[in-house]
């Protein structure tokens, strides 16, 4: 209410306290009109309260929460349990219309701001962080496989003729599955292996693209942020080469949007080279419940494309999420979020290499990974030959309340659509020593890191005591 607009008598409240309390009320309007009118983050974070209070002056916007609504159609974003209404503050109706995400609806003008402002501001963030040429964003209510597979259908449409998609390995089921679902034919090119880290194999990419020839390749399929050993892909030599033989390049960028290094080089692979779409997770990059991905381009013309291959209308949930956890955050809030994570890989990589060095084992260098770290397990429990032995230490850590480590040993294979992968997770046909893997991703704390590495050690010490003592 406009408190301006109304008389009201001094008999129920003095007009110098009313004062005061509209001038308030002033204050705060003045920030929701400039985070409207600006559409860019506020530096500091706002409470719960005033968030609150915009998303339900959003909410009111829409159809269905009109005083006089008269719903005869057949989705009116009735919702019949009132928890459920809570909890998604009354919007219903979902972002987009059917077949298009980036559509106005006619009957939610609030759940369309939102989602706009949504995208706007996850836009002003990513060029604040590093990526001052992206052009355009927009948040897709599914996860990032489902969203490559989105992105390739949308790059179908404009190479029909085309259905290999080059794609440099990593062991991760969804990446792959994104390739298959859109009914493709995944070329695997594997990666070079020297001294046990991981290194996109460029020749191999201009091999099959002379192989194949251009016009029959639908896209190179790169991605960035991954399991240690693997590097992050060569994007730079990759986006020269899809330039040079004009052949659309995506990349999965899962988990890049936190690193300062990753920002670099899609800035540097863009100016060099070609990038049609790069896609990144919302859980992992902006701490909210999984479910959401982002496509980002450096051309904004390009992402109605992927928009207008959506099929059907999708849900506004995980567009809440992220704008709510914004505004909470302000752009001093994520920086500082971001800044820590990269303070706390150069201390968790310092102390693992120191324990590695107390026990013979190595930290395995990987100088465009800079989230994930790898460590050897050849010294441990080193006269067995049982890789259960070694596995049992990804349970113990398990069990200790550790989550996110794992344990990758020789010998494992796995198919994924008809496709065989040997050595599934170390990313290589050929791995000889196990490692373990473990991650410091936005939002670690310096203590969680701490516990970790004394639960790590005491795990350590405690495999190879069993061992000795069954040994006698």
């Amino acid at each position: 209410m406009n408190f301006n607009d109304v008389n009201i008598p001094e008999k129920l409240v003095p007009s110098n306290y009313m004062q005061l309390g509209i001038a308030a009320l002033r204050s705060k309007q003045r920030q929701f009109k400039e985070l409207l009118e600006k559409r860019a983050l506020p530096e500091n974070g706002w409470s719960d309260e005033d968030i609150e209070e915009l998303v339900h002056q959003l909410s009111s916007l829409d159809s269905n929460n009109f005083p006089h609504k008269l719903g005869l159609g057949e989705r009116e974003a009735r919702i019949a349990c009132r928890l459920v209404a809570r909890r998604h503050y009354n919007f219903g109706h979902g972002i987009g219309r059917s077949g298009d995400l980036l559509e106005a609806q006619p009957k939610a003008a609030g759940s369309t701001l939102l989602a706009r402002l949504t995208n706007a501001l996850i836009l002003d963030l990513m060029r604040s962080i590093g990526l001052p040429s992206c052009s355009g964003c927009f948040l897709v209510p599914m996860c990032t496989g489902m969203t490559i597979t989105l992105c390739l259908q949308s790059l179908r449409k404009r190479r029909p003729k085309a259905k290999y998609v080059l794609w440099s390995r990593i062991d991760q089921k969804s990446c792959f599955k994104a390739i298959t679902a859109a009914g493709l034919v995944p070329v695997i090119i594997p990666c070079e292996v020297p001294n046990q880290a991981l290194y996109t194999d460029i020749n191999m990419f201009r091999d099959k693209i002379q192989d194949l020839g251009a016009d029959n390749i639908l896209c190179l399929y790169t991605t960035t942020s991954c399991f240690a050993p693997r590097n992050s892909d060569d994007i730079v030599e990759v986006g020269k080469m899809a330039r040079q033989s004009d052949i659309p390049h995506l990349i999965n960028n899962a988990y890049g949007l936190q690193s300062t290094d990753t920002l670099r080089r899609l800035e540097k692979a863009n100016r060099l080279g070609r990038i049609d779409y790069f896609v990144q997770s919302s859980d992992k990059n902006l701490l909210v419940p999984v479910g959401g991905a982002i496509v980002a381009s450096f051309d904004d013309k390009l992402l109605n494309d992927v928009a207008s291959s959506y099929a059907g209308r999708a849900s506004g949930s995980q567009t809440l999420d992220v704008f709510m956890t914004l505004l909470s955050l302000g752009r001093k809030g994520y920086q500082s979020l971001f800044t820590q994570r990269e303070e706390n890989f150069a201390y968790l990589k310092d102390r693992l290499g120191k324990f590695a060095e107390s026990q013979g084992e190595t930290v395995i260098g990987t100088r465009s990974n800079l989230i994930s770290i790898a460590i050897t397990l050849k010294n441990l429990l080193r006269d067995s030959n049982d890789s259960k032995d070694i596995t049992q230490l990804g349970s113990m850590l398990q069990l200790r309340g550790v989550s996110g480590a794992r344990v990758v040993v020789p010998g494992q294979k796995k198919v994924i659509d008809g496709y065989e992968f040997i050595g599934f997770g170390s990313h290589h046909d050929s791995l000889v020593v196990p490692y373990l893997t473990v991650a410091a991703s936005l939002g670690v704390k310096r203590e969680e890191i701490d516990k970790f590495l004394t639960i790590f050690e005491k795990c350590w010490q405690q495999l190879n005591q069993s061992h000795h003592k069954s040994e006698n």
